[in-house]
């Protein structure tokens, strides 16, 4: 049966975020079934998922609950739009338990599907609010070298990872990229992380003068960047890039998408790292992943702006057919309920200790220059030189080899842009499964060093 499902794959599937012509030699590897915190493939193999799927299986694989959830959703009310004012009770309950996470005084919810079509709707507020209170010049959105906010035209532009501009004509003139916040690589010989991080907050100041503060809506971050090669801000970071933000009238938006319900060791990045943002994305780990949802947090200053314009126009001219699904909502609310109930937060903040410092000792492998993490997510870099912190000639794939060593000792971790490998376990990860994670993190080295 796996060969035949893999011609299928290869006659008809068209992957996202794939090399496609090394697909095309090497094949699919397919999954079949999941049970906590692991997965088996069509082989009937089991794996440690390592990377939580895309860093959003929260609760792990095979939860009855949420199954449930959803069962008895779809047979009551399986379907129905939130346009026109109308609405279905588990986006009610929904937008209500999120107003109890979030750090947003007076928050107002906007449901969507995925990390990528929120931020996209972040682009649309932005300049909506904007419009609205009458700086129609504040368009412009500043982002970071190494971030990424999704794949839409407009956060694929805000994404700073060469690979997702090219061939795209990305990004236009409305988005400026940063310096990434990214010390080990970005810093400059003898330079101290306090003198980095001064740079940055220069820099910054310095793109605020030359653009004019009142053309610039908003910038967006992730407190953690994600598949930029998972990037913990620098000591002090947000602590001197904040004040400048408030001081031009530029909003913030955080991007929770990786770090959000419990990843960093906190409820949400921002907390990890004392930010206070004026909106929020949320998304992946918001239902486990179990059904696509995705939600915007908008604070109640900007929900009046944008109501009171809305009221000239007619109506608020911005919506998804499945935002507020009932049935992804349904899920969303009872993964939330079972995080408060099992003490989620706690857990992941008690096991995220015990994987940074299981992985404390592999800082020495003669393959990883630089060992990087909080709580349930960490990123190895690897290098060829540890001294000059050399990087392998891309063509060399070294981060894809060690993946797949990883997966021949039956664990998964990804493989990112810059030669690193990020883990990132579902929450319900325990003690032995950690050194389960850690053990065979090291074979993969071994045997990816030994090739």
């Amino acid at each position: 049966m796996t060969a035949s499902l893999a011609q299928l794959d290869l006659d008809h599937l068209f992957h996202p975020a794939t090399d496609l012509r090394g697909h095309r030699q090497a094949g699919p590897q397919i999954w079949e079934r999941g049970e906590g915190v692991y997965v088996f493939d069509s082989e009937g193999k089991q794996y440690l998922e390592g990377m939580a799927g895309l860093w959003c299986t929260a609760l792990g694989y095979g939860e009855q609950a949420l199954v449930d959830a959803a069962a008895e959703q779809m047979s009551k009310f399986c379907y129905g739009p939130l346009f026109a004012g109308k609405s279905n009770e588990p986006s009610i309950r929904l937008a209500a338990k999120l107003a109890e996470w979030v750090p947003i005084a007076d928050a107002r919810f906007l449901f969507g599907c995925s990390g990528s079509d929120a931020n996209d709707a972040q682009v649309k507020l932005i300049r909506y609010y904007y419009n609205a209170i009458g700086k129609p010049e504040k368009k412009k959105i500043l982002s970071r070298g190494n971030a990424y906010h999704g794949i839409t035209l407009a956060t694929a532009a805000l994404t700073g990872l060469p690979a997702f501009h090219r061939h795209f004509d990305l990004p236009g003139d409305d988005v400026i990229h940063l310096t990434s916040p990214h010390y080990y690589r970005q810093s400059k010989p003898g330079e101290s992380e306090a003198d980095f991080v001064e740079r940055l907050a220069k820099e910054l100041e310095s793109v605020i003068e030359r653009e004019g503060a009142g053309t610039i809506g908003a910038m967006i971050a992730e407190p953690l960047m994600g598949a930029g090669g998972v990037i913990p801000p620098p000591a002090g970071y947000w602590d001197r890039i904040q004040p400048i933000l408030a001081a031009n009238d530029i909003l913030l938006i955080d991007d929770e998408v990786v770090c959000g319900f419990g990843r960093t060791g906190q409820p949400f990045g921002c907390q990890t790292w004392n930010i206070e943002p004026a909106t929020m994305t949320m998304a992946k780990a918001l239902s486990s992943a179990y059904l696509p949802i995705s939600a915007v947090a908008v604070p109640g200053f900007m929900y009046e702006a944008i109501e009171e314009a809305a009221g000239g126009v007619g109506l608020f001219a911005h919506g998804l057919t499945y935002a507020g699904h009932p049935v992804a909502a349904a899920v969303a609310v009872r993964n939330l309920e079972l995080m408060e109930e099992r003490g989620i937060m706690d857990h992941a903040a008690r096991m995220g200790e015990l994987l940074q410092a299981g992985l404390a000792p592999l800082a020495d492998h003669p393959l990883v220059g630089n060992l990087r993490g909080i709580g349930l997510i960490a990123g190895l870099e690897l290098v060829a030189d540890k001294d000059s912190r050399e990087l392998f000639p891309a063509q060399n794939k070294t981060a894809f080899k060690v993946a797949a060593a990883c997966l021949a000792e039956g664990l998964v971790v990804r493989a990112l842009p810059g030669d690193v490998i990020a883990v990132c376990p579902p929450l319900i990860i325990n003690p032995d499964q950690i050194n389960e994670l850690v053990e065979k993190l090291g074979r993969g080295l071994d045997r990816a060093t030994a090739a």
